[in-house]
């Protein structure tokens, strides 16, 4: 297992300055200057001059992404060409929001995904079975859009005065704000490492609000989440349950399952310790990767919702030819799938004894 996990760590380098190159070579293949999308109509040749050497955008590609890596490899991912803010700022605002999202979305959808396969298969061909993988089908052919429109409809304005009721858009309600965390305890002059966990723990409503034992600022942030949690995770609940459902009548028809019954052992017992583990491989499988696709951003979500995550900043860095952002996400982005895959991989030998990973 160690030479495993040291080998796939190894080849995090190469599959990182792959993705890098590949990001670095599309963004400036695509058509359109970043100086007239800055400066608009402001642009003149001689400002674009100017602007392109500022920021070194008159050097030949391959001198530009090399230079880019060697700032990498220091830490530094530059500075964003519309904000003129560091890119770790940036990554440290709005990947907390990502993260809480890509958390509870899967919390919702691992769980009812989970639990609404196993009721299906342990009902096959009748009528339960067939209502939950209606309701499965249903769930992957829902958009997201409309999905979230209609909840935020739902239970904002027909649920308005209950205590149903919940927020449809935002983050935080008005009046419930995060305060630094480096206010909260006293830090001062902190940088490098240090000062970015700090941003990232102080711009995650949820973390703050336990760090701080501020826990209004914590439910009403777990508030906020929920519709929005519901509607990313749809999919991924209907996905996991057709492959709960395949999976456990996969493991149901083998051998020792039929021993463990003639044994006399309980229903429960043989569903829960000899045939749900068994299958497991494949479901963590599929939740990995979805919960690697949600971490590199929900936009529909984000944007119907009002979130300040991932996908709606990458979207706004693309639209802007705002190459420097638009890289340091896919770094991140990256080192998330990466790692999800490592977690997902070294969890087989524990799921499944006769896994052995070398």
């Amino acid at each position: 297992m160690t030479q495993f996990l040291v080998r796939r760590l190894f080849l995090i380098l190469p599959v990182l300055l792959g993705i890098l190159l590949v990001t670095f070579t599309i963004t400036r293949l695509v058509p359109g200057d970043p100086c007239y999308v800055m400066l608009g109509e402001r642009a003149t040749e001689a400002s674009c001059n100017d602007f392109r050497a500022r920021f070194g955008l008159d050097k030949s590609i391959p001198e530009q992404f090399g230079r880019y890596v060697l700032n990498l490899l220091k830490g530094d991912f530059g500075n964003s060409l519309k904000d003129r803010r560091p890119i770790t700022t940036i990554i440290a605002e709005r990947l907390p929001m990502t993260f809480e999202l890509t958390f509870f979305a899967m919390i919702f959808s691992s769980s009812f995904g989970i639990l609404l396969g196993v009721i299906s298969a342990l009902n096959r061909n009748s009528i339960i079975d067939t209502l939950t993988m209606l309701g499965a089908n249903m769930g992957v052919s829902m958009p997201v859009f409309w999905l979230g429109l209609l909840l935020a409809y739902v239970f904002a304005l027909m649920l308005k005065g209950t205590p149903f009721q919940l927020p449809p858009s935002g983050r935080l309600s008005p009046g419930v704000s995060m305060i630094p965390l480096t206010k909260t305890w006293g830090i001062q002059d902190v940088a490098g490492a240090k000062a970015f966990a700090l941003a990232f723990l102080s711009n995650s409503a949820i973390i703050n609000g336990l760090l701080s034992s501020n826990y209004k600022l914590f439910f009403d942030a777990i508030k906020h989440l929920i519709l929005p949690s519901i509607a990313v995770g749809t999919i991924s609940l209907s996905v996991i349950a057709r492959m709960t459902r395949s999976a456990l009548l996969d493991v149901l028809g083998q051998d020792y399952i039929r021993t463990a019954r003639a044994k006399g052992l309980r229903q429960r017992l043989v569903i829960r310790k000899h045939a749900l583990r068994n299958a497991l491989i494949p479901i963590v499988t599929i939740i990995g990767l979805q919960t690697g696709g949600l971490l590199s951003g929900a936009v529909l979500t984000e944007t119907i919702f009002s979130l300040p995550g991932v996908g709606s900043k990458m979207v706004e860095a693309i639209l802007g030819r705002d190459y420097p952002v638009v890289q340091g996400f896919s770094v991140i982005i990256a080192l998330v799938f990466v790692f999800t895959n490592l977690i997902v991989d070294a969890s087989y030998a524990y799921l499944d004894p006769r896994v052995r990973v070398k």
